[in-house]
């Protein structure tokens, strides 16, 4: 199939390039969280912990956007190693919650404040760059959700990303992220 206008030629580097973006940023979030001995993937399971207390994997998974058989094998890996444990429900003793422990949180507060310090240096500078690449990525990510599922209430999707942004920025509030340490290279 031959490309023949501009529009498609910027449609096609558009989508290699936010695919390239999202590999690079993971790399770069790998690579900070493992000097702290977490991965991306359990940095994101002790955040949401953080923010929001105690879950249960399902609403793990919800938070996460993986699926309920992914969040389990994490949730196994992550107790063995000592970062989170499983708390039975006192009132209905088939429910469990995830928890973390002392040395979850120990690892949490210097990979966030390292993890923010690089983010803060490779995004935009000016304030309104910043809010037209988060209103072109919100655009994009409500589009794939539309598509994934047309039924989707993509106005209750926002209602929940803005009660998010309040407690996950109430929760980096209490880690005093004027002192974010260098990341080692």
């Amino acid at each position: 199939m031959a490309v023949n206008s501009e529009s498609e030629k910027t449609v096609l580097r558009l989508w290699l390039l936010l695919r390239r973006v999202g590999d690079a940023l993971m790399l770069c979030q790998d690579s900070i969280f493992g000097q702290y001995g977490l991965t991306t993937e359990q940095w994101g399971v002790l955040t949401s912990i953080k923010s929001r207390g105690p879950l249960r994997p399902t609403d793990l998974a919800s938070i996460l956007e993986r699926s309920a058989n992914s969040i389990s094998m994490l949730v196994d890996r992550m107790v063995k190693a000592g970062l989170v444990r499983r708390i039975r429900d006192r009132s209905d003793r088939r429910v469990v919650h995830v928890v973390n422990t002392s040395k979850g949180e120990n690892a949490l507060k210097p990979a966030t404040q390292a993890s923010l310090a690089v983010i803060r240096k490779i995004l935009p500078q000016s304030y309104e760059d910043k809010s037209t690449l988060l209103s072109l990525l919100g655009t994009i990510k409500y589009e794939i959700l539309t598509y994934l599922n047309p039924e989707m209430d993509i106005e209750e999707v926002k209602r929940e990303e803005l009660e998010q942004a309040a407690n996950v920025k109430e929760w980096l509030n209490k880690y005093d992220l004027s002192s974010t340490p260098q990341v080692k290279r």
